[in-house]
């Protein structure tokens, strides 16, 4: 006779006794608070608890715009849920096989979501990672940061720089000390992010405090390309929000983040105001910009970096651009301009100062491998854009139907390509640097 199988399973951590949920084929444990700070300050670490946590509702987001956006418009409406806003947004969720045994040590994979810095949410239904646990056999911990004016604009003095990347810290120091308990190997962590995501994972190899937190990083679609020279950008931007106190609600703070976005940021300020917001060099925990590049190279055999982008990132953007996305109708020349632009677009903010980061860690040590991309139906204007690996990742087909972004693929090569790249993230996670075979349609490394 078999054991029945515990509904609600817990987890003796130094963080307190921890209260799961079975979903499925995982056992999850979401919503744990892993840190707390006051609007405009520091994280500290969440002390341990002295009751059960209820760890069985999903992690609140920070407040954000959520609107008929480009995201929406490329996800569709179930990829993005429903999330609860709390500024305070310092949550991490734990996901792993519900068939892990005693005993059985897995590799965890810390997922911190993009969003430009200003959307996004860790336990949104097109981050879930149940598929990737299930198949894979790792164990996943998605992290709920700060974003926009609450967590990354400051000047130093009166208001702290980089509070995001600080919680980042704070819950990536959270699984050193917990993950055991789950049955996550402490010293095999694998940080994995897209977009924003993946440049925070890039900033953090240069942040102090961070060695020794994680050992190996897959590093997506990062816009390296506009991440320098941003001082007139902030200093403009902090001007523009100085005044917003503690005590303002929640949309005055949102109100002065929009009015401080769009197009007159971008004529003023060029490509980097398209990501207004993100880490500033010089603050802490960052070094100067002059020596991140120095700081890099000193770290470049700590950790082992997957780094890549995909093939049109740029149309992501450039169709939904009302008169650009037009241009393929234009007779005989206007297909070959559209793509021009496209691959300009994606060279300048993807894919050269990508190719640039892994050259350097090469020539300093470290071990780097690439890959692109090229995922998507043939001729469709978002094949192989900027997202497109975050349904292949992640998410369920329920959470994907009617997406904008599947349009015109199949849906049984869609979930084949998908857990095809879900082994090659994880083999990596587990071994590092296998050199897996190139995936016509999927992915190739060049």
């Amino acid at each position: 006779m078999t054991e029945p199988r515990v509904t609600s399973p817990t987890f003796d951590c130094p963080a307190g006794t921890i209260v799961a949920r079975v979903d499925g084929q995982v056992v999850r444990a979401t919503g744990i608070r892993y840190a707390h700070a006051e609007r405009f300050e520091a994280p500290s670490p969440q002390p341990p608890a002295d009751e059960p946590i209820d760890a069985t509702s999903w992690s609140p987001a920070c407040p954000q715009r959520n609107g008929e956006g480009i995201v929406h418009n490329t996800f569709g409406d179930a990829a993005l849920g429903e999330m609860v806003g709390d500024e305070h947004a310092q949550y991490v969720s734990v996901t792993l096989p519900v068939d892990r045994q005693p005993g059985e040590t897995l590799p965890v994979m810390v997922w911190i979501h993009g969003g430009s810095y200003i959307i996004g949410a860790a336990d949104a239904p097109c981050h879930d990672p149940g598929a990737l646990v299930a198949e894979q056999r790792v164990i996943v911990v998605s992290v709920t940061y700060r974003l926009g004016l609450f967590g990354f604009l400051g000047d130093g003095v009166g208001r702290p720089a980089n509070l995001g990347l600080l919680d980042m810290i704070e819950a990536l120091r959270w699984v050193q000390r917990n993950i055991a308990s789950f049955g996550g190997d402490p010293h095999a962590v694998t940080v994995f992010g897209e977009s924003a995501g993946g440049d925070a994972i890039a900033q953090l190899m240069a942040a102090d405090g961070v060695p020794g937190l994680f050992h190996r990083a897959i590093v997506q679609s990062a816009p390296l390309g506009i991440t320098r020279r941003r001082e007139r950008l902030h200093a403009d931007m902090f001007a523009a929000s100085h005044n917003v106190s503690a005590s303002a609600t929640v949309e005055e703070v949102l109100a002065v983040q929009d009015s401080m976005m769009g197009l007159k940021a971008v004529l003023q300020h060029g490509l980097p105001a398209f990501m207004s917001f993100g880490p500033q060099y010089g603050h802490h925990p960052l070094p100067p910009e002059i020596d991140v590049d120095a700081v890099w190279e000193r770290r470049a055999r700590d950790v082992e970096v997957l780094i890549g982008w995909n093939s049109r990132e740029a149309a992501f953007f450039t169709a939904a651009i009302g008169g650009v996305s037009s241009l393929p109708a234009v007779p005989i020349v206007g297909t070959c301009l559209y793509e021009s632009l496209v691959g300009q677009l994606t060279r300048a903010i993807y894919t050269s100062a990508a190719d640039r980061f892994a050259r350097r860690h090469r020539r300093a040590g470290g071990k780097a491998a690439q890959y692109v991309i090229e995922w998507g139906a043939a001729d469709h204007p978002l094949r192989a854009v900027h997202t497109v690996d975050i349904p292949l990742l992640f998410g369920t087909p329920e959470t994907w139907a009617g997406a904008p972004i599947l349009a015109g693929y199949d849906a049984d090569r869609a979930a084949e390509d998908g857990s095809r790249l879900r082994q090659i993230w994880a083999d990596f996670a587990r071994d590092g640097w296998t050199a897996p075979e190139d995936v016509p349609g999927l992915i190739r490394f060049p």
